[in-house]
């Protein structure tokens, strides 16, 4: 069987100089020139804000998040998978409630962190308003900067871009 699972090559006793591997001597590593940048996964879909949108992007997102487990072994920490969900459900939900047309919900993400970006039509951006436990809604970019390392807002030409950066393992 191939050293990876799904792999029909055998692993080689020993590499040479010229294989397009890294070589570790000594705790050093040593590269051999063929060292390649790994791509993030990305995904994105598209939502027109008709009823059931809303699921439909947390459905996605854990997806996402489960091809993410597969295909580069990330391990969120504890309740880290239900945060993200519940992050990208308040960003979604943002878009829906104060843009007048379709939204655009972007998923980028490793091993440790995913950042989620949400693209809608209204030019406005988004209020943070203050804590106030007594106060009936409004609290999405409140969770949204609770549970994201970093938030991001800015316009672009279509109309604005809410971006958070969630950490799987803190």
């Amino acid at each position: 069987m191939g050293y990876e699972d799904g792999c029909d090559s055998d692993r080689p006793d020993r590499l040479s100089e010229r294989d397009s591997m890294t070589e570790h001597l000594g705790g050093t590593v040593i590269p051999t020139g063929f060292d390649v940048p790994v791509e993030p996964l990305r995904r994105a879909a598209h939502y027109t804000g008709e009823p059931g949108c809303i699921a439909e992007a947390r459905d996605f997102a854990a997806r996402f998040l489960e091809q993410l487990r597969t295909e580069w072994c990330a391990a969120p920490d504890g309740r880290a998978g239900g945060e993200l969900l519940l992050m990208v459900s308040e960003l979604v939900t943002n878009a829906d409630r104060h843009s007048d047309g379709p939204y655009i919900l972007e998923l980028e993400g490793t091993d440790s962190c995913v950042t989620v970006s949400v693209y809608d039509s209204s030019s406005a951006l988004p209020r943070r308003y203050p804590k106030d436990p007594a106060r009936v809604g409004r609290h999405g970019l409140e969770i949204v900067h609770a549970l994201a390392a970093d938030v991001s807002v800015e316009r672009v030409p279509v109309g604005k871009r809410v971006r958070a950066r969630f950490e799987l393992r803190r």
